[in-house]
């Protein structure tokens, strides 16, 4: 399988302050096309904003039975699907220190979103000159700043962008 049967997503999230005004920005191409996603809230934090990106970006695909590569440079995000959601659900959303989960109702519906589909969580450096990563970051920063930019639709041979 080449990266033109899986599904590409990359997502990112923004706050000015945290909390304070965000935003969140996603790519997904898939089957030939790419779509931009984005949005935003008054009053949030940076952590809730990379969370939202990867919920609408998953929310977005149309075959969730093909591979999927979720790139971001959230550690939060990585961590939390890959690793710490297990135990989290497994005691009734508590950490190890036995306090409350944070963000727990958008780890429930993340968890929701990518349950039963085939998802390799990718970490990219943030800020590093990675075209998807900084098109999300211009989309989240964007939206959190009140300027949201105009969002792509259409063929991928038609996408300035490249995003292996």
């Amino acid at each position: 399988m080449n990266n033109t049967d899986k599904i590409i997503i990359f997502c990112d999230g923004s706050s000015r302050g945290n909390p304070g005004p965000g935003g969140w920005g996603a790519i997904v191409s898939e089957d030939g096309g790419v779509i931009e996603l984005g949005g935003g809230e008054k009053h949030t934090t940076n952590n809730r904003m990379e969370l939202q990106g990867a919920i609408h970006a998953l929310r977005s695909v149309k075959d969730p039975e093909r591979e999927i590569i979720v790139n971001t440079d959230s550690a939060y995000v990585i961590g939390g699907m890959t690793e710490w959601i297990f135990s989290w659900q497994k005691n009734n959303w508590r950490t190890s220190a036995k306090k409350p989960v944070l963000n727990q109702d958008l780890w429930e519906e993340l968890a929701e979103t990518a349950l039963g589909k085939k998802i390799a969580w990718k970490h990219v450096a943030g800020h590093a000159g990675i075209p998807g990563n900084e098109r999300c970051d211009a989309i989240a920063t964007g939206f959190a700043d009140g300027k949201p930019p105009k969002l792509f639709s259409g063929k991928s041979s038609d996408y300035a962008i490249t995003l292996s």
